[in-house]
This record gives C-alpha cells, structure tokens and sequence, in this order.
C-alpha cells in the first residue's frame, strides 16, 4: 500500500476501530452491539456493557466518516488498531485467536479506503504467546499490518519470560508495539468498586494500568533484554510523569532493583528508550512527561473520535516544539 504520511504534518498514532464484521465471533464474550438507531446505543463485551456510545455511522466505523472528521480536526495521516474493550486478552484462547483473525482480515480490507491517510496496527489473541506470534505473522507479512497493540493486562508478567519470545519476534519483524489499557470489568478481571464510579475505570484505572506497565517494563529490564524494540505506551504512561523521580529513588534504594539501575540516571535513561503518545490533555502535564522522556519519541495520539479527543488537532501537535510526525515516521518505519 502507498502511504500519504511523508508530507503529514500531523500523524495521530492513537486512534480507535470498531469493525461490524467481527460483531457476535469471540463467543460469550460477543462482542455485541445495539441495532442502529436504538436510544440510547450500548456495546456490550461478556458482563461489560458500554452506556451511551454510539458506533453504527461513526467515524468508529465507517471510513469516509473517519476521513472527514480527520480533515475537520486536522490530521494528516492516521493509524488505526482494535478498540481496546475488545482485546479480550482473558477470554479462551480459541475465541480469542478466530476473533483476531477476523479482525485484523477485516481491518486490512478496510484500510484502502483511507486513500492512503489510514495504517493499521494488528489485534493478537495474547493469552496463548504461541498463537499471537502466529497471528503476528500473517498480519504483518500476508496483511501488510504495520505493527500490534495490546492491552496492559495480561495473563503474563510483561516482563515474563514469556513474553521474551513475543518481543523477540517484533524486533525481529521490525515492527512497532502500541499498549493501551483497557477495562478490568470488560475482561471480567477483579474491579476495585470504588472505580465503577464516576467512570473511574477509564479516568483512573487506565492511568494505573499504564503506570504499571512502565514501572514493570523498565524495573523488569525489558529494554535491556531487547534493546531493539520498538514499544509505546499510551496517555504519556499514565502517571510517569509526576512519579518518576519516586520510581528513580526506589531504583536506587530498594534491595530488589536491579544492579543496572542503581547508578546515578540509569533509570532516567531506562526512561528515555520507551516511547509514548501526547495524549495527556494539558500543556502542563505534557511539559511534566517531556521533563522524564525522550522528545525523539514522543507521538501525537488524539483517542479519535472518543470523548476526550480535542477538536483542533493540528494546532495541538504543531504547538509542541517537537517534530511529532517525524518521529511518528520512524517508530512506523515510513521515514
């Protein structure tokens, strides 16, 4: 496919797809959507259901949508990966690898429709590592997929030996990884009550996903163990920002650090080989991230048509001093 992104100025790296084709395919856990028109929409993964939100005839699912309100907010070029309530990283791992099979068929049909502004990033059924290299492969050599995204939680340690293999096989593909969180309650995992609030679960349990995803990949020694990979985490990794000078103490004192990061910077440095997207919602949390991050990889991401997407993307990614879209070239292997 001939991709529109060498003249982009703005590259949204964080954006969202719901694919009708693969309504109904991962088993109990649907998903399922409500019938066009119904008042009010709802979509529903196992236990989980999702209030208010309206897919059919969005830009969630209908491309030329997408693509107008991409030249309405200002974004050039756009990569586009699965909606993460449907990463369903904890359902049987038979369902999961039909329903990632079907998604990523069906995205790769889509994407050129997007006349050439539209990547994709693969969906992987992460509870059998055997079985998302596979889906891996035929995503990224049979599809033309440009890379993954997963979930924070999974049945493994990110830094586990298992998943040593699955890193090993993205460098080896030389391709990027994209983590997002998604809901504890619509994987069925154990949710705090006080986070079914007040929509806590995606205020504050993303946040802490994210966090603890950073804190695991660079206390685990992910980055040393695979010094070539490629990994961004979303919303600036969650709360990194304000508590990486605590995690950098905790580096330095606490007896089960390793050795590598005990030295003056070294978890400052640990730091700077993630990459993670903009989509922090204010200058100043983004000046606090930039403060602990390398600016080299930074990426504009929007939540696309989501809640919190801001309405003028250009000006939003062209006010930071930082050449987001040339940075968004390399971590997609475009430049």
């Amino acid at each position: 496919m001939q991709y529109q992104i060498n003249q982009a100025e703005v590259v949204d790296i964080h954006a969202h797809i719901v694919l009708l084709e693969t309504m109904e395919t991962a088993g109990a856990a649907g998903p399922f959507i409500s019938a066009p028109g119904e008042s009010p929409p709802w979509f529903k993964v196992g236990d989980y259901t999702l209030h208010g939100v309206a897919y059919h005839n969005s830009p969630f699912t209908d491309i030329d949508l997408r693509l107008q309100r991409m030249d309405q907010t200002g974004i050039d070029f756009q990569v586009v990966g699965p909606n993460p309530l449907t990463y369903l990283h904890h359902i049987a791992p038979t369902d999961a690898q039909a329903f990632c099979r079907l998604h990523n068929t069906a995205l790769a049909a889509c994407l050129p429709r997007g006349q050439g502004r539209l990547a994709g990033f693969a969906a992987l059924p992460m509870q059998d590592i055997g079985a998302a290299i596979d889906e891996l492969d035929y995503s990224i050599k049979e599809l033309g997929l440009l890379g993954a995204a997963i979930g924070t939680d999974l049945p493994y340690a990110l830094d586990g030996t298992d998943m040593d293999r699955f890193y090993q096989k993205i460098t080896d593909l030389n391709i990027p990884l994209y983590m997002h969180p998604t809901t504890p309650r619509s994987e069925a995992r154990f949710s705090d009550p006080r986070f079914e609030r007040f929509d806590l679960d995606i205020m504050l349990g993303f946040t802490v996903e994210e966090t603890l995803a950073v804190a695991t990949l660079i206390f685990g020694e992910v980055l040393e163990r695979h010094p070539k990979l490629d990994l961004c985490v979303s919303h600036g990794g969650g709360a990194l920002g304000f508590i990486a000078g605590r995690l950098a103490m905790a580096a330095k004192k606490r007896a089960w650090a390793p050795a590598a990061l005990k030295a003056d910077g070294a978890f400052e440095v640990a730091i700077q080989k993630l990459w993670f997207d903009t989509h922090v919602h204010h200058h100043a949390s983004l000046a606090l991230l930039r403060r602990w991050t390398n600016d080299d990889r930074l990426l504009f991401g929007t939540n696309f048509s989501g809640w919190d997407q801001g309405m003028d993307c250009r000006e939003e990614a062209l006010h930071v001093p930082v050449d987001l879209a040339g940075n968004a070239r390399r971590f997609l292997r475009l430049a």
